[in-house]
């Protein structure tokens, strides 16, 4: 008898997410062609590239949220485009998202969002656990016990970046997915969320895949960059092999004057 599917992991050195010859496009518009990607168990990756070039386009594909024309996709051992169900549970069990918005549900409180999760995949614990369970998320996302009770348009937009975090992890996911989690943020949030979230990877375990255009996370928490430009992704690696890449567009990104404050600030830290 073979095992439920909540039991079945992945092989320790088998990639979380493996995408093979993927192919996106919308009417005449091809986004990806022929696109490859792993991502290893343990790492944040920081994903990068041109506008146009359908980073979040790569993210919900793997995420099931969008039907690719072609390619074949793996997310933590499971076929993600499978027409499964046990497949799709399993892998949005064990995936948390944070979109570019928070997209948190207006009406609800910050409490209730972060149930939303609970109440889908565990309706049948008692509704103090819910209860609880959301605010350990909220403690963890760094907002005060008090955030629980309030609406999202009673928070800054950092605290709503927060809010959309617990959410995230309300299910204890291994596998955790970022869209631009410090685009509107000054200097000192940004800095203060990357923070959290390289102290969340390494206290939880965490396999971060993270869409960025801010230098300074990518210098700040990173393992390794994949770079997509020319519908595939054109380099994957550790950023000080990524600054050597010799592609016009990594150049122009990696070596302009933002990178190198980044590259500076980074070193500074370091001694």
């Amino acid at each position: 008898m073979s095992a439920p599917v909540d039991t079945v992991a992945p092989q320790e050195d088998a990639p979380v997410i493996r995408v093979r010859g993927l192919v996106n496009r919308f009417g005449e518009q091809t986004v990806h062609d022929n696109l490859d990607l792993d991502v290893r168990r343990g790492e944040i990756i920081g994903i990068v590239g041109g506008s146009g070039t359908g980073k979040s386009v790569l993210m919900r594909t793997i995420l099931g949220l969008q039907q690719p024309q072609e390619g074949e996709i793996e997310v933590l051992g499971m076929d993600a485009r499978s027409g499964s169900n046990a497949d799709r549970k399993y892998i949005q069990r064990n995936t948390g998202v944070l979109f570019q918005d928070g997209a948190l549900f207006s009406s609800l409180s910050v409490g209730e969002n972060v149930q939303v999760p609970l109440k889908e995949h565990h309706g049948e614990l008692p509704e103090t656990w819910h209860y609880e369970l959301a605010l350990l998320k909220v403690k963890l996302a760094g907002l005060p016990a008090d955030a629980i009770s309030k609406l999202p348009s009673q928070l800054s937009g950092g605290m709503r970046k927060r809010a959309g975090l617990a959410r995230a992890l309300a299910l204890d996911p291994p596998l955790l997915f970022l869209d631009e989690p410090t685009a509107g943020l000054d200097p000192i949030g940004a800095a203060a969320f990357d923070r959290l979230i390289k102290t969340l990877q390494e206290a939880l375990g965490l396999t971060v895949f993270i869409i960025t255009h801010d230098l300074d996370t990518l210098y700040a928490i990173c393992d390794r960059v994949a770079v997509l430009a020319d519908k595939q992704v054109i380099a994957v690696d550790t950023l000080a092999a990524i600054e050597r890449n010799e592609h016009p567009w990594i150049q122009e990104y990696f070596h302009g004057p933002r990178a190198r404050a980044a590259r500076h600030e980074r070193n500074d830290g370091e001694h």
